[in-house]
């Protein structure tokens, strides 16, 4: 079962210094705009194809999150990623929104 985590364990888990997978489950479009430091991007319809590729480690910690409480896209990739056998995934539902209310850093992408 997907664990919950809120904001403040994510900010844990990445002080830590463990490796953590944080994976954005918006848009390319919102995605480029503002993700978490380090975030790759990851939409639920592309897992199945892109999941091996992208995490080969089917043990590490996975965070996944999209905008805010009422989107269900971090769910969703989630749910998707335990049943192809991933242990350790969690999702932060308050996402992107909550993040930069606490006033954390974002990075933006730009593509070449």
């Amino acid at each position: 079962m997907v664990q919950i985590v809120t904001r403040s364990d994510v900010e844990n888990l990445l002080a830590e210094g463990r490796p953590v997978v944080l994976i954005d489950a918006l848009s390319q479009s919102y995605y480029a705009q503002q993700h978490l430091p380090g975030a790759i991007n990851l939409l639920e319809s592309d897992v199945n194809e892109l999941a091996a590729g992208l995490l080969p480690d089917k043990a590490q910690t996975i965070v996944t999150y999209c905008s805010n409480e009422a989107c269900q896209n971090s769910k969703a990739v989630a749910r998707r990623l335990e049943a192809l056998g991933y242990t350790d995934v969690r999702t932060y539902p308050a996402g992107i929104q909550d993040w930069v209310e606490a006033g954390n850093r974002t990075e933006t992408y730009a593509a070449s």
